[in-house]
């Protein structure tokens, strides 16, 4: 399964770490599949709400990777994905989850 669409309505993200252009290990810039335009990250954390009894979970942070410039987002911002999708992956015996993002707007609660 590829590309599964998420719902984080029920989170609040702040970015942890700044957007930044997507490079790979020698440092060339990627780019979104079938053109010029570079990738970028962002690092959030994800904490859950609190629930009706006021119980709440432990958070989580998230990599994420987003296909325009996230004009105007700073370290400590709250932010809602626009678009957000998930994959899981395999490799030479490791797995994950793979993040990815259309754009990110503030989301001043």
């Amino acid at each position: 399964m590829r590309n599964i669409p998420v719902n984080l309505a029920g989170f609040k993200l702040r970015v942890v770490e700044e957007p930044s252009i997507k490079v790979d290990q020698d440092g060339k810039v990627l780019t979104a599949y079938g053109s010029d335009d570079p990738l970028y990250t962002v690092a959030v954390f994800a904490k859950p709400l609190a629930t009706e009894d006021g119980y709440r979970a432990k958070g989580e942070e998230l990599k994420i990777t987003l296909s325009v410039s996230p004009e105007g987002i700073e370290e400590g911002d709250l932010v809602e994905l626009i678009g957000a999708t998930v994959s899981h992956w395999e490799r030479d015996g490791r797995s994950g989850l793979t993040w990815k993002a259309q754009g990110l707007k503030s989301a001043a609660r």
